[in-house]
């Protein structure tokens, strides 16, 4: 035992509590410290070309989110004393049927991003008191990107994935308790205003007994993505409504009726199911493009990780030389167009066509391998007769 002034400690505490000290010394500082200049901040189009890199078409989308993100530095970047003018946080909703590309796009901006981004999924919230998620865990898992910097988290950016999950069955409100719909979408409206919030540091749900950590999400900007399944039947509807008379004749030829998407207004949203007070708290609307037979092809080669570049790689790593014959992946950009499913059925088509040559391959002496169409399609024709 070690003696002191007016005590006494161990040598085995003391040589611990050296450790301790030493650890907080030289532990890193977040790297989202600091302050935000302007002038090492991409610009839109800089935003835009490095998104490009990545996902193939969603023009409108990229360039909605790029100025939206360049916009939340210039907020970060205001001085207080400017002549009272207040720029306002503009938070995105994006729409977009499924494997167009809206988390794809939250993901790759996040690598280019100098302030605390998280993506979270709406499922898995419901109303305060019931089982599931409280909405305040959404900051949880920005303040854990943030670690645990308070002042760094109240700059960041979320983007809450499947936001169409949570719409209200019906257009009326409902009589009986919504508790993972309507009930969430009203857990929503202050995060997304802006207020000082009490976050539980662990996340999951409040309890009386533990410690909060206050968050004022007045700068934190929110993006939102959905696949609003069904809801060109609500953008029909409301455009056929419009026309009436001779005119309606010229109308309807204007409009493009293989995409309504583009066609969608904030009164849709209403439609499908989410309460006018978020959808004025989500400003800026854009859409997603449904992607086409050419958008497809290029998906599979282009993009810095398409799934033939993550394909070639693989086999590499075991010394074989992959290639695919144009034929090949003109067979399987067929098939995702038939499946209708989007980016997501490209990839499905991928595995299902290489599985063999993965299992049989690095157990193999051969070290080349040819994707011929033929053998792409006996892949695809015996994986169906498996599943059947």
């Amino acid at each position: 035992m070690l003696s002191g002034i007016n005590g006494y400690i161990c040598n085995e505490c003391a040589t611990q509590a050296y450790h301790i000290v030493q650890e907080n010394m030289t532990a890193p500082s977040s790297k989202y410290n600091g302050n935000c200049s302007l002038t090492e901040i991409p610009k839109p189009k800089q935003i835009k070309e490095y998104l490009d890199q990545y996902v193939i078409g969603q023009e409108d989308a990229k360039r909605y989110l790029a100025v939206s993100v360049y916009n939340h530095y210039k907020r970060l970047d205001q001085k207080k004393e400017d002549n009272g003018v207040e720029i306002e946080k503009s938070n995105v909703i994006m729409v977009g049927s499924t494997g167009t590309g809206k988390t794809l796009l939250a993901r790759t901006i996040a690598k280019l991003l100098k302030v605390p981004f998280t993506i979270v999924d709406a499922t898995v919230f419901t109303e305060a008191g019931y089982v599931g998620e409280d909405v305040e865990s959404i900051l949880s898992r920005l303040l854990q990107v943030a670690d645990y910097d308070v002042k760094a988290t109240e700059r960041g950016i979320v983007f809450i994935d499947e936001i169409d999950k949570i719409a209200r069955k019906t257009d009326n409100p409902s009589i009986t308790r919504d508790v993972s719909g309507e009930g969430v979408q009203q857990g929503l409206l202050k995060l997304l205003e802006g207020a000082v919030v009490n976050v539980p540091p662990k996340g999951g749900r409040k309890h009386p007994d533990q410690d909060y950590i206050q968050v004022d999400t007045k700068n934190i900007l929110f993006i939102c993505g959905g696949a609003f399944d069904g809801i060109e039947k609500k953008i029909a509807q409301r455009l056929n409504t419009h026309v009436v008379g001779y005119n309606s004749v010229q109308h309807q030829q204007r409009i493009d009726s293989k995409d309504l998407m583009k066609y969608i207004v904030p009164q849709d949203l209403k439609s499908f199911g989410l309460i006018p007070e978020i959808i004025g708290r989500l400003p800026v609307l854009t859409y997603l493009n449904p992607l086409d037979r050419n958008a497809l092809r290029n998906i599979l080669t282009e993009p810095k990780n398409s799934l033939v570049k993550q394909q070639i790689k693989l086999f590499e790593m075991d010394g074989i030389k992959l290639t695919f014959e144009p034929e090949a992946l003109e067979y399987m950009v067929d098939k995702a167009v038939e499946y209708k499913l989007g980016a997501r059925g490209l990839r499905s088509i991928m595995e299902a066509v290489m599985i063999d040559a993965q299992y049989d391959a690095p157990s193999g002496k051969e070290k080349t391998f040819v994707v011929t169409a033929d053998y792409a399609r006996r892949q695809i024709e015996k994986s169906h007769h498996l599943v059947a």
